[in-house]
């Protein structure tokens, strides 16, 4: 009897793990990054950080392209990985290749593509996500209205668009909390990766008066780091590209949102989402990042104030502004003909 007994177990758990998709019994995912920008700009780069990481777990195998622009090649790039890799989930962003990339979603919908995108998901395989950081956006605008000494504080932005307006209002709110007299100057670069324009959008704006930046875009810290000004950086932590000039900034983690894909296709019940939470400072896809050597520089109260509102956000007890208008005032240059 005992012998039948246990049979009968053997074979429910037989049973059991063949029902299981074979993605989870044998090996690890396939998953392929597709990204318009080079990997060095931030936005992408975070996603692409937080693929290393599962592929350094063991839940996924990975590789990527990058810098592969708006000019219509995100299409050709997508159908040939689709065809001839055949991942199990692609992720990338989509903005500037929105329809392509949801045209080539549509004819594959056998793989999960994972976009970056200011619209909707698309089922049955399309889901996106955003980088919702205007919370520690917040928290870095009040300490720089907190630090800065002339009252001048420059933002230089990518695109004037959503995502990126509640990132920059988000940093206005803050720094006009601190300091209701500061003047924040905005410029928009209508690029999403140009370090070199940044660079001489953020000397502009340091020429104004502005003794505090915060780089929305890559190669504004620069600037800062060769006059001697703080700087905060944007969506992962900067601190390493200039210790004494990068405080802290917005910090932006993927790895909830990956590993929560990760787990719905290895468990055969994926659709098509909209990732949004995944991304909030109570899912621990958003942070203020370390303060490094400023901790110990900086005025304790400062700091304690800042972390109680940090705290407070995380609890639901403070709710920082959505406002995803351009800024009042902000400098965007005529977009190339």
């Amino acid at each position: 009897m005992k012998k039948l007994i246990a049979l009968c177990l053997l074979l429910t758990a037989v049973a059991v793990f063949s029902l299981m998709p074979a993605s989870a019994q044998d090996e690890p995912l396939v998953v392929f990054g597709a990204f318009a920008t080079p990997i060095e700009e931030p936005w992408d780069g975070v996603i692409h950080s937080a693929l290393l990481a599962a592929q350094e777990a063991g839940t996924i195998t990975y590789e990527f392209q990058d810098d592969i622009g708006y000019s219509g090649d995100m299409d050709v790039v997508l159908r040939e990985v689709a065809d001839e890799i055949q991942p199990d989930i692609i992720f990338g962003d989509a903005f500037g290749n929105e329809e392509l990339v949801r045209r080539v979603a549509k004819d594959y919908p056998e793989i999960a593509f994972v976009f970056g995108s200011g619209l909707g998901p698309a089922q049955p395989n399309f889901s996106v996500f955003d980088n919702w950081i205007h919370e520690p956006a917040y928290l870095s605008g009040w300490l720089a209205g907190s630090l800065s000494e002339s009252g001048t504080i420059g933002v230089v932005g990518g695109y004037p668009v959503p995502e990126v307006n509640r990132i920059v209002n988000a940093f206005i709110q803050g720094a006009q909390e601190a300091n209701p007299d500061a003047e924040v100057l905005v410029t928009f670069l209508n690029s999403w990766f140009d370090p070199a324009a940044a660079k001489e959008a953020a000397l502009a704006q340091i020429d104004a008066g502005a003794d505090i930046l915060f780089a929305e875009r890559f190669g504004v810290i620069e600037a800062a780091a060769e006059n001697d000004l703080l700087a905060f950086g944007n969506m992962s932590d900067q601190n390493e590209l200039a210790p004494e000039t990068v405080v802290t900034g917005p910090v932006w983690n993927m790895e909830p949102t990956v590993n929560f894909v990760i787990n719905q296709v290895q468990a055969g019940s994926y659709t098509a989402l909209d990732l949004k939470d995944f991304s909030m400072m109570a899912q621990g896809g958003a942070s203020l990042a370390d303060l490094h050597g400023f901790a110990d520089t900086l005025d304790p109260e400062l700091i304690e104030a800042l972390e109680t509102r940090e705290q407070e956000i995380a609890d639901g007890l403070f709710r920082v502004d959505i406002n995803e208008e351009t800024p009042l005032n902000a400098l965007v240059p005529e977009a190339a003909s």
